[in-house]
Formats: structure tokens, sequence, C-alpha cells
């Protein structure tokens, strides 16, 4: 699949941002992973799609660098400051949506594909882990950050801005794939 066209269909779901991305640059780093344990999300230890439940971090690393491609997302949204909560909730619903959406109509023209997003699976209301088996593992989605990338540092070292002033909200993801 030509990387033009995922492109296309990226942007045609909304994303203000969807570019190549080099998938030399991603890099797991414990220390990201070691800011998952900290548990500020919530999800630490609570679904198969953040750690410890998404793998160990070199499995995590190996499991991107399997792959040749890749496509950056990015959705930026307007908040009236950094405690607009309601805001940042709309950005947040408008992100996860577009990445779902995309991720569908990637899946139609790819045969298999690592999606990484912002945050953890939101798929199901409540998870299996650890008790029983993902539900529906071909839907699951892992954050970036679980994987052990530094977001910022993906964004820039691929040529996009990741923060874009103190009245915008940015959440970032990407799909990794080979030809």
């Amino acid at each position: 699949m030509e990387q033009e066209k995922l492109i296309e269909i990226a942007k045609s779901v909304g994303f203000e941002t969807a570019v190549p991305l080099d998938v030399s640059t991603l890099q797991a780093l414990p220390e990201v992973r070691d800011m998952c344990a900290v548990n500020t999300c919530g999800m630490y230890d609570k679904c198969w799609t953040c750690p410890p439940g998404c793998g160990e971090i070199d499995e995590c690393d190996a499991r991107m660098k399997s792959y040749s491609k890749g496509i950056l997302v990015q959705t930026v949204g307007d908040i009236e400051d950094s405690m607009d909560f309601e805001g940042i909730m709309e950005v947040t619903k408008m992100h996860n949506e577009r990445f779902v959406d995309c991720l569908d109509k990637m899946r139609e023209v790819l045969d298999d594909m690592l999606p990484l997003n912002a945050g953890g699976c939101k798929r199901c209301k409540e998870c299996t882990y650890p008790d029983a088996p993902c539900r529906f593992p071909e839907k699951a989605v892992s954050s970036m950050e679980s994987y052990g990338l530094y977001v910022s540092d993906v964004c820039k070292k691929n040529g996009v801005a990741y923060n874009y002033g103190p009245e915008k909200m940015c959440y970032s993801g990407c799909f990794l794939y080979n030809d």
C-alpha cells in the first residue's frame, strides 16, 4: 500500500496532521515505561494494552521494529486554557473517534499493522485483564507511551510540532505497517 494513500485516509477522517513516520526514530525507553508505573492515568496493571499487560519493554520494542513504515497522526483542538476540562475532554473524544475510524479504514487495505494511540484502549467498558484473554485483540490499541515512546521526541524527530500553544490541545498516534 502506498504511504500517500494511507495519509489520505488519515486526513479524510479529520486528522490535522498525517505524515510519514520514520520508524528508525522509534525507541522504546524504559524511563517512559517507568512513568506508566506511577499510574497517573489509573490504567497501569488494569488492562491488556497498558503495562504490564502489553508486554515487557523489549517485546514492545521488537514488535515496533518488525515494521518498516509508519504514519504519524495528530488531532489539534482549541481549548480556553489548561484548566478547560470540558474542552480537553472534547478534543480527547474527537481524537479517539478519528483514530478508531482511521484504524477501521486502514484495516481494509493493510493485512498487518500496529496501531499506537494516545492513552490506553477504550474498546470495552471493563477489561478482562488479567483474568481472561482480551475480548477483541484485533481491535485493542496500546498507547505510544505504553510502548516506551516519548511522544514529543517522536514528533520532533519526524518534523512535527507537539506543543501548539496554551489554547491548543494535541493528541498523537501512529500506525506502523509493512509494504
